[in-house]
């Protein structure tokens, strides 16, 4: 009797290092089992569409299953860094290959400021989110005064505000879907603020 194979998660990720951190660590603390199934493969690829090509070719090569799952995060960005163009050319592209899409309007960190706070504000850029935001505040008071992006064990510290992180990027992408004049759903990008992550989380637990 031959033993099944079970599906794997492939997930390539823009940033090098907190996004990687970010998801190893949630699986290693809360579904360690799944952690030989949640593959994050070395990136040196930072725009949108490159990422989705990717996880294309992952997907078309010989060693994967037909089970498998793909996805890709990636953010926002300021537009004067990544047009409405190319992140539209991204998610059609995804979209016609079946690979997922995680992303993040403005940044990761947005993400992140959801762990301790509701909130709704956009923001133009990472520096703008750091600069006016109460991110910063947040990581002093439990003990990170300098954040670094690829500050390794962030998220032991902030992993108790995980579960409404969750609950509050649904109810913001639920704000933006409904105050909008247009699918937001279909173009995140146009949002003022939008996050997928937790469908990311989602998947993983669901696999």
């Amino acid at each position: 009797m031959s033993k099944k194979v079970l599906p794997k998660i492939f997930i390539f990720c823009e940033g090098e290092k907190t996004e990687p951190y970010y998801i190893k660590d949630y699986v290693a603390s809360c579904c360690p089992q799944k952690a030989s199934v949640i593959i994050i493969p070395p990136s040196k690829k930072n725009t949108p569409v490159q990422l989705v090509d990717e996880a294309i070719q992952k997907k078309k090569s010989k060693d994967v299953s037909p089970d498998d799952h793909f996805w890709v995060v990636y953010d926002r960005e300021s537009k004067a860094k990544y047009s409405d163009k190319l992140h539209d050319q991204a998610l059609k592209k995804a979209k016609s290959n079946n690979i997922n899409v995680a992303l993040s309007n403005i940044c990761f960190e947005y993400w992140l400021l959801l762990h301790f706070e509701s909130t709704t504000r956009p923001y133009s850029s990472f520096d703008n989110l750091m600069a006016e935001s109460n991110f910063k505040s947040h990581l002093t008071k439990i003990g990170i005064k300098n954040y670094d992006k690829g500050f390794d064990g962030l998220f032991r510290k902030i992993q108790p505000g995980v579960k409404r992180a969750r609950s509050r990027a649904e109810q913001l992408n639920i704000s933006e879907e409904q105050s909008s004049a247009f699918p937001i759903k279909d173009k995140p990008y146009l949002a003022g603020c939008y996050v997928q992550i937790h469908k990311l989380l989602d998947a993983i637990d669901n696999l």
